[in-house]
């Protein structure tokens, strides 16, 4: 690896961790970036899972002021450490080509959910109006989702999660990012764990990407609790869309 090379992980390292604290989405820059240096893909997906997990961290400290207190952070944790624990061994057992076909879909449509956010709560209505274990159980179901394609894949799972977690939960937008940095975080550390000991992850380019997240998920996490909440959605939105698009046009090139 190379000085050119290593400044450009540097790089991509510190946009994905700004682009993941606001909305979800900076695996799709760091994982070219280690296609890029010359990884083979799997190990190039390995690795920016492991390289990507301090940003949430620090996503996490940034937004930690807008975490809600109570059980329902307690609730969530666990399936989203299952969710990412399954979605870890099907990235290491099964062939991939199957869930890339899935992927852009899912993406596109965690984004859709999003964008069409007030018409479908008034189709099945609001949070707050929800009987409580009709709400419980859809909150666990969609973030189970998430976590599984976060151990298997990851990028836009911050999408996914705000997404679904908007959808269901009566807070403001940048609460439900808090909380999406929060379990984000959680499967991050849980696919660190399991390609750490099972994965084929390449320790020079972590040590280069690393780092650099870290001061991208502070800084793009202090930056949404300054966006007014439709700007926030409309960025979430944008991205989503984006990275829904470029996954599609990965697949079936």
């Amino acid at each position: 690896m190379d000085l050119a090379d290593a400044v450009l992980l540097l790089a991509a390292g510190l946009a994905a961790g700004t682009v993941n604290a606001v909305a979800g989405g900076g695996s799709l820059i760091t994982f070219p970036a280690l296609l890029a240096v010359g990884l083979p893909p799997v190990p190039a997906n390995v690795s920016n899972s492991v390289a990507i997990f301090p940003g949430y961290g620090a996503a996490v400290a940034g937004s930690r002021v807008d975490l809600p207190r109570g059980r329902l952070l307690i609730t969530l944790v666990p399936t989203t450490i299952v969710g990412a624990l399954a979605g870890a061994a099907l990235l290491l057992v099964t062939p991939a080509r199957a869930f890339e076909v899935v992927v852009p879909f899912l993406v596109l449509g965690a984004t859709a959910v999003l964008a069409f956010q007030d018409p479908l709560r008034r189709l099945v209505g609001h949070p707050r109006d929800l009987p409580p274990r009709r709400r419980a159980v859809t909150l666990q179901a969609m973030v189970a989702l998430a976590a599984v394609y976060g151990g298997y894949f990851g990028a836009a799972v911050g999408v996914m999660l705000v997404a679904g977690l908007a959808l269901v939960l009566d807070a403001t937008l940048a609460r439900v990012s808090a909380v999406k940095n929060l379990l984000s975080a959680v499967i991050g550390l849980t696919t660190v764990v399991v390609f750490a000991i099972a994965g084929p992850v390449n320790w020079a380019a972590v040590a280069l990407i690393a780092p650099a997240t870290l001061v991208g998920g502070y800084a793009g996490a202090r930056l949404v609790r300054r966006l007014p909440p439709v700007i926030l959605k409309a960025v979430i939105v944008l991205f989503g869309t984006t990275i829904g698009l470029y996954l599609l046009w990965r697949a079936f090139r």
